[in-house]
């Protein structure tokens, strides 16, 4: 789409530097350059034109043969930490192909780039570090943060992910391991929603790490000092975000990981800046929000009659609390009326204003003024609230939803709403098997990480998975094609209520919450539409509006295919 001012919506499946091929001629250099290598699909012709011929095996292969051996390789191993490290040394030598397979087997290819196991694949990040991949900023660039952002070779970036490494899944301060994650995230940016991968940035704020064990690690690559203070801190992140509007002024940046002290008021600060948003709050808030809406559509109840228990009162539970609010307020209910279905429980007990502690800025708005006596088990908790939906955002040791919590809520409730959304899986509140055995097979689950169908009593029953990759692709794609000038409450609430809407009939009548993960693209194009239109209507657009906006969000999504080589 064409705007006044020569804006539009453009394809993502065009090339980073358009004069590639020219640059490798006669230059075997290109059979090591991720970007445009293509192996043995180099036809003949290219491989005569690139001075390549006889330095490739004889055969000339589709890009789906190639596929599937990769998948047959990939298979071959056990552990899923070694089918990680495949992953990322085929990305590091045929980006891609590594899209291509991961576009075509995202079911099986997701858990291992992202959750659940790229928590170990952080924890080892010293030991498995092969290659370079994204920026590293440390206050050794204090003053010098957009000189060093000119080092990064690609002339436009689209989005960055974020992370300071200070609260890593549910495994806590990882410090520069944690860039594990900004590197997962994206390449589901890519998968899911078709950003160009030549136009992603993963970027680790390294702070240093207040984890002893890996300040003692002789293999951990980050600086080893305790965590900076937050006045240095605060002044070394404005700097890094001041130097991304300057170079990158259109760049999405998505905040990942932040500890709970450093996240809501880094929000706060920058969200009206630049166009950011924080996926922990508010992509987690989104995408639980849309499965609790069809959870409650599935109960046949009303969202107004429910009564919520959250354990765990961090950046994501107090954000998820937030989207189901604003679904509240839709609905007729005011702010105040909409938090009084919420009760939630840190690790001093229920939150109240009255139990003697200081409470965090984010926990005030859901503390509870009615409680005269402090309750600190979570079980008295569910006894003494009589809740309809118990809500795990807890991240400390899992298991936390016990037989006997999980059997007082069933014993509350026909259909009883447990979500147990701790990453990774080692921290989810409880498993799908509990929750369907020790409900009777009546619970509505839902969980942060996949598991598998449980049988219980002749029935299969299939667990959905509060993935944030449902919402944030899109979110994220559409406020970049939109242009748009920040992300708005308005268009995460569009992402979260576009998502519930996939949900077929078929889905919600075998107990799915959330679509399958193998129509993620087309979600993810769904969602992106809602954002941009929402983007128009609150007048933060930037483009020309579509006469088809699907249409134009699926035309512009990158696609992993083989260039071929022109003819100069």
């Amino acid at each position: 789409m064409e705007g006044a001012e020569g804006k539009r919506l453009t394809r993502r499946n065009t090339i980073t530097r358009p004069d590639h091929w020219k640059s490798f001629r006669k230059d075997a250099l290109i059979l090591h350059e991720a970007s445009f290598n293509k192996g043995t699909a180099f036809t003949l012709r290219e491989r005569d034109a690139l001075g390549i011929r006889g330095l490739l095996p004889a055969v000339v292969e589709s890009i789906e043969t190639q596929v599937s051996r990769s998948l047959l390789h990939l298979r071959s191993f056990s552990k899923p930490i070694e089918k990680f490290i495949y992953l990322q040394s085929l990305k590091e030598r045929n980006e891609t192909l590594f899209y291509r397979l991961a576009v075509t087997h995202l079911e099986e290819i997701m858990p291992i780039v992202y959750t659940p196991t790229v928590g170990e694949a952080c924890e080892k990040f010293g030991l498995n570090f092969r290659a370079s991949e994204g920026m590293y900023l440390s206050p050794l660039e204090k003053g010098i943060v957009r000189k060093v952002l000119d080092n990064w070779p690609v002339e436009k970036v689209d989005i960055i992910v974020v992370t300071d490494g200070s609260r890593i899944l549910g495994l806590g301060d990882l410090g520069a391991n944690g860039m594990g994650i900004p590197i997962g995230k994206l390449s589901l940016y890519v998968a899911a929603a078709g950003f160009h991968p030549g136009r992603t940035l993963p970027v680790m704020l390294d702070m240093g790490t207040d984890n002893q064990k890996l300040l003692n690690d002789p293999l951990y690559l980050g600086t080893k000092t305790h965590r900076i203070p937050d006045e240095e801190y605060y002044a070394f992140v404005d700097e890094f975000l001041m130097a991304v509007k300057d170079k990158w002024p259109k760049c999405l940046v998505q905040f990942e990981d932040f500890s709970n002290n450093h996240c809501f008021s880094l929000l706060e600060m920058y969200r009206n800046k630049l166009l950011c948003f924080n996926d922990d709050i508010q992509g987690t808030g989104a995408v639980v929000a849309s499965g609790f809406v069809n959870a409650v559509k599935l109960a046949k109840k009303k969202l107004s009659d429910q009564r919520l228990v959250f354990l765990g009162a961090g950046s994501a539970g107090i954000g998820v609390a937030d989207s189901i609010v604003a679904m509240m307020v839709a609905d007729g209910a005011t702010p105040e009326e909409a938090r009084k279905r919420f009760w939630f429980v840190d690790s001093l007990g229920l939150v109240t204003n009255n139990r003697g502690d200081k409470l965090a800025h984010h926990k005030v708005p859901y503390a509870r003024a009615d409680c005269a006596t402090q309750i600190k088990d979570l079980l008295d908790v569910v006894k003494y609230v009589k809740p309809t939906a118990l809500v795990g955002l807890a991240g400390v040791t899992g298991g936390e939803f016990t037989e006997a919590v999980i059997r007082e809520v069933a014993a509350l409730n026909e259909q009883p709403i447990i979500f147990a959304l701790s990453n990774p899986t080692t921290k989810a509140e409880c498993t799908a098997h509990d929750a369907y055995v020790f409900s009777d097979g009546r619970c509505i689950y839902a969980s942060g990480s996949p598991f598998e169908p449980v049988e219980h009593n002749g029935k299969t029953y299939y667990p959905g998975q509060g993935n944030n990759m449902y919402i944030f692709p899109g979110l994220g794609f559409g406020a970049v094609l939109a242009d748009a000038q920040r992300v708005t409450d308005g268009m995460i609430s569009a992402a979260s209520l576009a998502l519930a809407s996939t949900v077929t009939e078929e889905e919600i009548s075998a107990g799915r919450v959330y679509p399958k993960i193998d129509r993620i693209r087309s979600i993810s194009a769904i969602v992106a539409k809602a954002v941009i239109e929402k983007a128009f209507e609150e007048g933060v657009a930037q483009v020309d509006r579509p006469s088809d906006i699907l249409a134009a969000v699926q035309e512009a999504m990158y696609y992993p295919e083989y260039l071929e080589l022109k003819d100069s």
